[in-house]
Parts: C-alpha cells; sequence; structure tokens
C-alpha cells in the first residue's frame, strides 16, 4: 500500500495477486513488479466525499526516469476507457463508488522498462489535483505477443526466464563437464541490484534522461548489460583474471551462483568483484537479463578461437621440441561461454530476430567499449558480417581456421598443419527441462567440410587456401579413455607412412600444462624422444605413460593437459605435427536427500566424497548453495582425507520456495580444488 494525502487515502496494489498473474511473486509479493503489456488491477480508496462520481473525471500518469516527459517516451498521460488497448497505456474502471475506484490498468508492450510512478489527476471543473498513487516495477515480457522478447513455447519460457537453477558446460571437447549455477533471479534483492546496474551504465552517468529513453529496447538494454557484467571501462560487476595469485578476491571455480556475486558488487559500493572468468561473465548476465524478463541461456562453444587481427585465422607456432612458442595474441580456448537473449531485430534486416549472442567476458572492444553482441545467431551462420552487433568476432569464434608452424633453432619456419574443422565444436546449452546437453552446433554453422559451409566462409571474405598435394606422413594421440585424476595417463602415438622407402624419424612427445582459455607456453609437464624406424606403408605405435607424480602439481580446475607430438625425417625433414589437450576426470560429490522435501520443515542432505588420489587431502570443506534452499552458503569443514578414504557429513535445510531446486556442492581441499556436484529437490507444499 502507498499512503497519499488530500483526495486518496490509501492505494492497495494487490500485489500478491498480480505477481502472480504476471509471474513475479517469486520475487516479492510486498510490492507490485508487473510485466509490460499485461494487465494488473489496483484499488484507490478515497477520503470521505472526495469523489463524485457524477462530477469527477480521472486521467493516470505513468512516469519513469529523471525529468519524465511525454516527448521522450517516459511520461504517458492517459484517461479511463471502454475497454484496455493492447498497444498502448489504458485504463478502465471495473467498479466505483464515492469512497472507491477499481481500476484495470495495461501498459504499453513497448513501455520502458524499471521503475515508473503511477499519479492518479483527479478533473473537477476549474481544478486538477494530482496525487502520486505508488511506485510500480516494469519488466520485459516474453509471455506477450506485442512484446519484443515475445517466446511462444512454454517449456522454453519456464526454462529460459523462470528457471532459476541450470547447468553450465565447460571442460573440452572430448569430456564435457557438467557445472550447476545458481542463477537465483528472483531472490528480492536482485531486482533493485540490476535496475542499480543500469543506473550505473556510463550512458545513465552521463546522460540519464537520453539513457531512459532507450530503456524500452531489448537491444539497447542487453547490450548495456554485456558491457557492465565486466568492470573494465565502468563500473561493472566482475573484475577478470585468468592467472595466479587470487588470494585478494576468489577464484573464479569456487563461485557456485550469481546472487552472492551480485550482493556483494551490491554492498561494496559497485566495487568490481574479484574474480570472474568465462562462464562466471555469462552466468551472471543471465541472472540479470532473466530477472529483467528477457529469455536468456547460457552456451558453450568448444574449440573456441579468439582471433585478434579479424583474418579469420588462427596461427600457433611449437619449437622443434613440440613446445608451443610464438608471439601471437590469437588463441584457441578449450571452450569459452557466452548467453544468448531471445528477441526481435527490428533496427536489422528482416531474418534476424530470434536467438541473440551476447558476450560479457572482456576480450575486444565494441564501439569504444568492452562488450560483445546482441549479435544474430542466424546471421552468424549465414556469414553476414555486415550485420551489427560483432558478428564478424563470434563468427571467427566459431569458424576460425586453423595454422601450425614449427620453428627451428636456427630460425627457420615450416607449416606443417591446416585445419578448417577445429574451431567451433559441440557448441552447447541446457536442454529444456532437463541438465542433459543440447547441441546447437547447427545453429552457428553448417556442417564442417560441406560445400555450404566453404561458401559461407568466402562470404565472410576469407578466400578459399588452395588444395594440398596429400601428406605422405601422418600423426596420431590417442590416450586411454576416461583419464581419473590421480592415474596413470597412457599415451599411444600412432604414426602412419605412405611412403614407398624405410625411413628414420625424430619423435619428440611432450606434455604441458593446458589454460583452457590460451595457449600453453612455458609449464612443461614431461618431454619424452625416440628415434623410429618406419617401414614403407607401415602403421607404427608408441606408447608413453604420465603418472600423477609427474602432472599433480600442474593441475587447476580444469585438469587440462596439452600433449603434442612432432615427426621429423632425419634425411628430408619432412614433419608431422598433432596435439590433444586432456582433461583428466576429478572424484564424484554424492548427494542423496532421502524422504519428500517439504516447504519450510527441515530437510537432510547427505553428502560423500571419495579420495582416489594417491596422496591425502588436507584443509578439506565442503560449501553448499542454492536458491530457495539456503540463505547464502553454508561451509561444512571435513579436515583430512586419506586415499581411498570415504567421507560422509550431513546438512540440515530448510526450504523456503516451493517447486524444483538445485543444491550445489563445491569440494575443496590443498590439492583439489572446486570439485562441484549437485541434485534436484523438489519441494513440495506440506499435505501433498
Amino acid at each position: 500500500m502507498a499512503s497519499t494525502a488530500d483526495c486518496v487515502s490509501y492505494t492497495d496494489f494487490h500485489c500478491e495477486k498480480n505477481n502472480q498473474e504476471h509471474r513475479t511473486s517469486e520475487i516479492s509479493t510486498k510490492r507490485l513488479i508487473v510485466r509490460r503489456g499485461q494487465t494488473f488491477h489496483i484499488t484507490v480508496q478515497f477520503n470521505r466525499n472526495q469523489y463524485n462520481p457524477d462530477n469527477d473525471r480521472f486521467k493516470l500518469v505513468a512516469q519513469t526516469g529523471p525529468n519524465p516527459s511525454e516527448t521522450s517516451g517516459t511520461k504517458f498521460l492517459f484517461s479511463l476507457s471502454d475497454s484496455i488497448n493492447k498497444r498502448r497505456w489504458s485504463a478502465v474502471a471495473v467498479s466505483s463508488s464515492r469512497s472507491r475506484l477499481s481500476l484495470n490498468i495495461s501498459s504499453s508492450p513497448n513501455a520502458k522498462i524499471g521503475r515508473h510512478s503511477l499519479v492518479l489527476q483527479k478533473i473537477t471543473p476549474g481544478q486538477t489535483v494530482s496525487q502520486v498513487l505508488g511506485e510500480i516495477v516494469l519488466l520485459f515480457n516474453p509471455w506477450c505477443s506485442e512484446d519484443e522478447v515475445f517466446l511462444s513455447d512454454d517449456g522454453q519460457l519456464n526454462e529460459y526466464v523462470l528457471n532459476e537453477q541450470g547447468v553450465i558446460f565447460t571442460g573440452c571437447t572430448e569430456y564435457i563437464q557438467s557445472l550447476p549455477w545458481n542463477f537465483g533471479q528472483f531472490e528480492e534483492d536482485i531486482l533493485d541490484i540490476c535496475l542499480k546496474l543500469l543506473d550505473n551504465n556510463p550512458k545513465h552517468l552521463k546522460n540519464p534522461a537520453k539513457d531512459c529513453t532507450h530503456r524500452n529496447s531489448p537491444v539497447y538494454i542487453s547490450r548495456i548489460v554485456s558491457a557492465m557484467v565486466n568492470c573494465n571501462d565502468d563500473n561493472g560487476i566482475l573484475f577478470g583474471k585468468w592467472d595466479d595469485p587470487y588470494t585478494d578476491g576468489v577464484y573464479p571455480g569456487k563461485w557456485n551462483g550469481s546472487v552472492a556475486i551480485l550482493r556483494q558488487w551490491n554492498s561494496g559500493g559497485c566495487q568490481p568483484v574479484c574474480y570472474g572468468q568465462c562462464w562466471v561473465f555469462a552466468a551472471v548476465a543471465c541472472t540479470v537479463l532473466r530477472c529483467l524478463g528477457i529469455p536468456t541461456r547460457v552456451v558453450t562453444n568448444f574449440e573456441s578461437a579468439h582471433d585478434t587481427n579479424g583474418n579469420l585465422i588462427i596461427e600457433s607456432e611449437y619449437d622443434d621440441e613440440g613446445m608451443e612458442v610464438g608471439t601471437s595474441d590469437d588463441s584457441i580456448w578449450n571452450f569459452h561461454v557466452w548467453v544468448e537473449s531471445w528477441m526481435a531485430r527490428y533496427d536489422l534486416r528482416p531474418g534476424n530476430d530470434g536467438w541473440q549472442a551476447l558476450d560479457p567476458t572482456p576480450q575486444e572492444k565494441s564501439e569504444g567499449i568492452y562488450c560483445c553482441g546482441p549479435a544474430p545467431v542466424k546471421a552468424i551462420k549465414e556469414g553476414e558480417t555486415d550485420i551489427c552487433y560483432d558478428v564478424p568476432f563470434i563468427f571467427a569464434e566459431v569458424n576460425a581456421d586453423c595454422v601450425t608452424w614449427v620453428c627451428s633453432e636456427q630460425g627457420k619456419k615450416m607449416k606443417v598443419d591446416t585445419d578448417t574443422k577445429h574451431v567451433g565444436q559441440k557448441i552447447s546449452t541446457k536442454c529444456v527441462g532437463s541438465d542433459e546437453r543440447d547441441d546447437i552446433t547447427n545453429n552457428y554453422k553448417y556442417p564442417e567440410g560441406s560445400d555450404r559451409e566453404r561458401q559461407i566462409f568466402e562470404l565472410a571474405d576469407r578466400r578459399r587456401a588452395p588444395l594440398k598435394p596429400e601428406k605422405q606422413l601422418h600423426l596420431y594421440l590417442k590416450t586411454n579413455d576416461p583419464i581419473y585424476n590421480g592415474a596413470n595417463v597412457k599415451i599411444s602415438v600412432v604414426i602412419s607412412s605412405k611412403n614407398s622407402m624405410k625411413r628414420v624419424y625424430t619423435l619428440k612427445i611432450s606434455a604441458m600444462k593446458k589454460k583452457y582459455n590460451r595457449t600453453s607456453r612455458g609449464t612443461c609437464i614431461k618431454k619424452y624422444q625416440q628415434e623410429i624406424t618406419v617401414n614403407p606403408s607401415e602403421d607404427k605405435t608408441v606408447e608413453v605413460e604420465l603418472s600423477y607424480t609427474e602432472y599433480g602439481e600442474f593441475l587447476d580446475k580444469y585438469n587440462l593437459i596439452r600433449l603434442t607430438a612432432l615427426l621429423t625425417d632425419v634425411e628430408t625433414n619432412e614433419s608431422a605435427f598433432t596435439l590433444k589437450d586432456i582433461s583428466l576426470i576429478n572424484p564424484n560429490i554424492t548427494i542423496q536427500v532421502p524422504g519428500v522435501s517439504v516447504l519450510f520443515k527441515e530437510v537432510m542432505a547427505e553428502i560423500s566424497f571419495e579420495n582416489f588420489l594417491p596422496v591425502a587431502l588436507t584443509n578439506c570443506v565442503f560449501t553448499l548453495e542454492g536458491a530457495g534452499l539456503i540463505d547464502g552458503q553454508k561451509e561444512i569443514k571435513v579436515g583430512k582425507i586419506n586415499p581411498g578414504e570415504v567421507i560422509t557429513k550431513e546438512a540440515s535445510l530448510i526450504p523456503k520456495k516451493m517447486g524444483l531446486k538445485k543444491l550445489t556442492v563445491d569440494f575443496d581441499s590443498d590439492k583439489l580444488k572446486d570439485v562441484k556436484g549437485y541434485i534436484n529437490i523438489d519441494i513440495q507444499e506440506e499435505g501433498i
């Protein structure tokens, strides 16, 4: 209720009923939060003898932002009418008396989102009295067919707007990991933090009134969010860091959800939260966009190219030991994570509506600021690099060509491989209604190697490389799959020669620590060299083992190791090169919640962990988080876990929201960090 003076005694916004109908009751039932283009109901209670239905007339005013005006579209005056007009602000009197006026009100489906002041103007002969009825918060409405973010599929709406929990896919192409994430977009304070984020963007700080005039556009809002989730050139949320140390902040792999990050940014005076990497940037952006009402999903691109010079070629250089060298700023990330948001693109030529790629990770500047998108996924697939925003950059991320060079000590540089299929694999998002992986690679590009895919490459201003004569020498790297952290890695190098004569080769195998987002320069785990004689048209296999003793100290969250093999003909210097990135599998966290879980009743979760590393783990701790299950985070200290030991702990939870909720558990120790586990818990109402 909002108290007013003069003729209005109070206004009942019927928050609980309206918010339920507008699918915002999970945020709050204590204030009015509605979606644009949809009717809501209010009741105005008048002071005694202040309203005469026969003589008094009313207008309503909805206004937002500083200095609202009709010309800028931030102020709307509308009279009571006979019916709701779905295309503009309108109101209908449901009932009236000398003491009460009941109204149905609908905002424009193109209204500015954010806080609005609702004002009642009572017009009597010779006098107009204006009174503020109260504040409402207006969000995008993907359920409204006239809204630019309209999405017709109920299953997708439940997943991409209403679901507070999700899964983000990480790891590498051959071993994709599921990372649970609590988006928490309906935690009550998150909406205010998201609106605060909009008010802290540089455009608003420079000209608040002008910025508010554009807040009806999901293209504009999503671009602001893309820029504000990183802090590179504004008062953004996250500080990105990809190298040790992280002692003055939180290691990115430690985060389990967006809520703690957003709350820390809010309580810390809009100072950046330390630290984020690509999946954290994307997940926070997903939270903000879903909260504001824009359907959004998190997308992972495996073998993702970062093309710094825009030539659609990723060049890498190795020395004659197979170790990565060179000065190229281009790189291929084992995975890179961004988001897609659903919206119409009235600013572009037809055919570009639907999913739009947005990337808040600060990589390259777009129109002078660190943001990326929204880029129509359809335009990326068709190579339409003249479409805004940032289609060429994302096109390269999923479709660049790779060229590998080997450099000798004498400075000679030899091209040993060109790969047109390596970049952009298994592009993934969470399935609607389940935690399974949905492969959406075909949304971004035509099948690799197809005529159409190569034609699209030419449309993107990339000349097709001339065909090369068939190579006579090939190398293949194989490993024992799956590979568990702590076990020996068995490496097989297969040499396939089509030469008609016996040849003597030098084989060099290297194992290097690999960061998911860049090269592996400078950190060698193991080198192996052997001289091998290969008979005409013979395939020969060389096997090498890599032990935990050799690789254990080099591992980080993703346990990535880059294996390379370089084969050189001793006589002719003909070379063959291959590489393989492997990701070692961590122990599992097992979570069980027996029985039926009931709202506001204690739930006991049983958490188990087995240490199958050959060393003891110390300083072990579980960290629990879950929207609707836990307020913030809960820590359970474990201490030491010996090799082969199984530890089991119980945690007490009291659910505060109904429906399917995700409990995430993070395990940390001295030698094994950021191991994730989760369980979905169906919270029911008592008596059901």
